[in-house]
């Protein structure tokens, strides 16, 4: 399939929450035509009319961002579709999405997370949706990842991405679409280990959070950010994953903004947990979806799939879902067997000519 220029492409963008927008601004900004889907009527009123959202100060969405609540009008005639909504309601929104997307479509999801019951990602969840009428066999599915908060997108911070797809080509033209003065996007055809970096982070970030809360030091974020890098490397690696994704922009580059700033919802949810505020109270607090508490479930299920030792994200679980004290929780973590930083060695699959 050959594609051309990008210049003055039509660009969808289903769901109208912080990173959507900070998106549609963006690429509006760089003259593409945007259309921004939500599933409210309300919503799409009052965006159309105010071209603000509460939790983006400061930002004004261009007058060229067109709202709507029609699915059709979203996804038809359109080079790009952006899946932007929560990952709970990424397949929902595929099914409701279907009869309007043509086969060959270029799709690109931001969403980030696991579905617990079948453990897909969500560009798998995608695919899985679309195949249900057997007409979308083939649909181009990107990934788009990495540390990139939707307030900081939407004041033109400088980051960098990646757009993660089987097909270089195709992470090469969405590569093209999300580069500019602000946004460094580079491309990996790993999108399994870009999506998994994505979602288990999440996971990792509430960990640092609750750490933080409880009143630990930068000692204890840093080790447990560290080797909550190594439980998703050994994880990733087992499920066949590129070794080197795990050392870029969606694992560590992710990693670092997730943990650790009070920009991330799962680092503040992460702080109020461990502050003995109860989980749902918390998530409550904070008034978004905290993806790590989705990501949980298909977590343990792909630990216990794969045989790959989970402890920081297993200790999550444990206090997340299960009532546990995270004071008794890091102190057997602290307690585990002994043994060295670097003899697991499942990852080193490479050919010497690589090194």
């Amino acid at each position: 399939m050959s594609y051309g220029s990008t210049t003055f492409m039509q660009i969808s963008i289903l769901g109208a929450g912080t990173w959507g927008l900070a998106l549609a601004r963006m690429l509006a900004l760089d003259n593409y035509n945007i259309t921004v889907w939500s599933a409210f009527t309300q919503e799409v009123v009052d965006l159309s009319a105010n071209r603000i959202h509460k939790n983006l100060p400061g930002m004004v969405i261009p007058d060229s961002v067109f709202f709507t609540d029609d699915i059709a009008v979203a996804c038809q005639d359109k080079e790009i579709i952006v899946f932007a909504v929560p990952s709970p309601f990424v397949r929902s929104t595929a099914a409701r999405a279907m009869a309007y997307i043509p086969d060959g479509q270029i799709i690109v999801d931001v969403a980030k997370g696991l579905e617990p019951d079948t453990l897909l990602t969500m560009t798998e969840v995608i695919k899985d949706e679309l195949n249900k009428d057997d007409n979308h066999h083939n649909v181009k599915l990107v990934a788009l990842s990495g540390p990139t908060h939707a307030e900081e997108v939407a004041r033109d911070i400088p980051t960098a991405i990646v757009s993660a797809c089987t097909d270089m080509e195709v992470a090469m033209v969405v590569q093209d679409v999300f580069s500019n003065g602000c946004m460094r996007t580079y491309t990996n055809t790993d999108i399994l280990g870009v999506e998994l970096c994505g979602a288990l982070k999440n996971i990792v970030a509430l960990a640092s959070g609750i750490v933080d809360g409880m009143g630990y030091g930068d000692n204890t974020r840093a080790a447990l950010i560290t080797r909550g890098i190594g439980e998703i490397r050994n994880l990733g690696c087992a499920m066949g994953a590129n070794p080197q994704t795990f050392s870029g922009l969606a694992c560590v580059g992710d990693m670092i903004v997730t943990a650790t700033s009070t920009n991330s919802r799962n680092f503040r949810a992460g702080q109020l947990i461990g502050r003995g505020v109860p989980v749902a109270d918390a998530v409550a607090q904070i008034g978004m979806v905290v993806e790590g508490i989705n990501a949980l479930d298909a977590a343990v299920k792909l630990s216990a799939k794969y045989q790959v030792a989970l402890p920081i994200i297993s200790a999550v679980d444990a206090v997340i879902n299960h009532g546990a004290d995270p004071r008794e929780e890091l102190a057997t973590l602290m307690q585990r067997k002994r043994r060295s930083e670097v003899e697991d060695d499942r990852c080193m699959r490479y050919e010497s000519s690589l090194y």
